[in-house]
């Protein structure tokens, strides 16, 4: 069986019947991807976005990749910081640096400002 050329006239007319548009997103400088524990920037990639159904697709391809651990910044919930301050009657400054050096765990701090 010979396989048959699909003409590029051809196959933009085959995609729009399907409803699938494609492009060029132009003067990408950077993409960033940031996972629960990393990041990784890609410098100057060259990226094309597909369009199917309402649905985005990117491809991303060529450029400098790095790679570093993510910055893990803890939030401390306002109630938490109000629990340990009334336990302990310290301020909720000290509550808050209790907290973050316990990593947010509310007995451990309310111990840590006990002793």
């Amino acid at each position: 069986m010979g396989r048959r050329r699909v003409n590029p006239r051809e196959a933009k007319r085959m995609m729009q019947r399907m409803g699938l548009s494609m492009g060029a997103i132009p003067d990408v400088e950077q993409v960033v991807i940031k996972t629960g524990n990393k990041e990784i920037t890609i410098q100057q990639p060259e990226v094309a976005i597909m369009e199917m159904q309402g649905q985005k697709i990117f491809q991303v391809t060529g450029g400098k990749i790095t790679e570093k651990a993510a910055e893990h910044k803890l939030t401390i919930p306002e109630e938490d910081l109000r629990l340990v301050a009334d336990q302990t009657g310290k301020s909720l400054e000290e509550a808050r640096k209790a907290l973050e050096e316990c990593e947010g765990d509310l007995a451990k701090a309310i111990l840590l400002l006990q002793s």
